[in-house]
């Protein structure tokens, strides 16, 4: 499997986990906060050998960017977290930055 796959999956259980702890409220209602917790062991699990392949500073760069650029789209769209434009105007710095990354870094061949 491609090293970006294992990346793309690894943002997706990263931002899953993530999204489950908020609804969690603290571990007040367990079933999400437990799967909180498997999402992101399984994220670190795919995050393990897209690093084998992808250097770390930026498969983390791009992990993180991405992660929380989905977040905030979730926070803002279904939890109504309010932002201000200075806080969405550097959230998409990170998203260029990670976009620029991900444009200019090639897997390393084995």
């Amino acid at each position: 499997m491609s090293p970006w796959l294992y990346l793309a999956i690894a943002i997706i259980l990263g931002v899953s986990g993530t999204l489950m702890l908020k609804v969690s409220d603290g571990f007040k209602r367990p079933f999400f906060g437990v799967a909180s917790l498997i999402s992101y062991c399984m994220c670190f699990l795919f995050l393990a050998p897209a690093l084998k392949e992808i250097p770390t500073g930026v498969a983390y760069a791009i992990w993180s960017g991405a992660g929380i650029a989905i977040v905030t789209l979730f926070g803002r769209f279904v939890f109504k977290t309010r932002l201000n434009y200075a806080q969405y105007f550097f959230i998409l710095l990170i998203v260029v930055g990670a976009i620029g990354l991900n444009l200019t870094t090639e897997a390393i061949a084995k």
